[in-house]
């Protein structure tokens, strides 16, 4: 079975990104994976002194740098954060969502944490802007992290839509979490539904669409779960017709689920402007923390190993 080999944190030192820095180290902990905190020294923050001190600025870069590598090493080295794990620590010049992706790509980081930024109707737009390109640019799986990692996941709620993310997304979420309970879950809805309803196709057979996509839904789950060797005790199956971002955060909330799985699709140009809108809402809406795990398809690099 595959197994986590290097998790990577970016912590900018806020509150938010410390809670990934501490769900890391349990990650680490429990699976034996090696661990690097990274941290960005972005150019915009220097700006403002290389202003004031002229074009010489290498000792101030230098300062700012050694200062936040001392904060760093003191925040690792607390026993009662640490787990006992040895993190390694990696600082750089830089915008985060430039420096931290090219990172975590060069050194075959198969997981990426980050901490969720803001609440309210700023997080529902953004999410945090640094989060929000990470995961747009990132080719391995991102785990924004909201609440504080007190115990290891219980119970884990993917987002099925049957792509080879979901598979990877199965896979991981029992490599995170070998414990866990999961609930997994397909939001679908009849195609050309609403066009047979305007083209008069009686409601009777419309009914008996929807029943023969449930049945194909509920087939493909449990063979999901089979090819990733889990007992009927391990999963629970849900199919569900509707809107699949209202589906998910009550099913969220109703399974009293402290992590969400779910995919991103591609690595292109595309994904640079926006990620799925189901993806985004549920990251800016939902409590738990969330897992995105890239559609392997177009992916440029494969971190989770056979």
């Amino acid at each position: 079975m595959a197994r986590l080999t290097h998790i990577v944190t970016a912590t900018d030192l806020s509150n938010s990104s410390l809670h990934a820095v501490d769900r890391g180290f349990q990650l680490a902990h429990a699976s034996g994976a090696r661990y690097t905190v990274a941290h960005a020294v972005g150019v915009d923050a220097l700006a403002p002194l290389r202003e004031l001190f002229g074009a010489d600025n290498a000792a101030i870069t230098e300062k700012i740098i050694d200062e936040a590598r001392e904060k760093l090493r003191g925040i690792l080295g607390q026993a009662d954060r640490n787990l006992g794990v040895s993190a390694g620590l990696h600082i750089e010049e830089g915008l985060a969502s430039t420096a931290i992706s090219a990172f975590a790509n060069a050194a075959a980081a198969d997981l990426l944490l980050l901490g969720a930024h803001g609440a309210g109707f700023l997080q529902r737009m953004l999410l945090g802007s640094t989060a929000s390109r990470l995961l747009r640019k990132s080719g391995c799986p991102v785990l924004v992290v909201k609440q504080a990692a007190h115990e290891a996941y219980r119970r884990i709620l993917i987002s099925v839509d049957f792509s080879p993310a979901s598979r990877t997304a199965v896979r991981l979420a029992r490599i995170m979490a070998p414990q866990a309970h999961l609930v997994l879950l397909h939001v679908f809805e009849v195609p050309f539904e609403g066009k047979m309803q305007y083209a008069g196709v009686s409601d009777e057979i419309i009914f008996q669409y929807r029943i023969e996509a449930r049945e194909r839904a509920l087939h493909q789950l449990h063979e999901l779960a089979a090819n990733a060797g889990l007992s009927t005790a391990d999963y629970t199956v849900l199919v569900l017709q509707g809107d699949a971002t209202r589906q998910i955060l009550v099913q969220e909330e109703q399974h009293d689920c402290d992590l969400i799985v779910m995919g991103k699709h591609g690595i292109h140009v595309t994904e640079e402007l926006l990620l799925g809108s189901v993806t985004k809402r549920v990251l800016a809406e939902s409590a738990s923390d969330v897992l995105v795990v890239v559609d392997q398809r177009s992916a440029e690099i494969q971190p989770i190993s056979p």
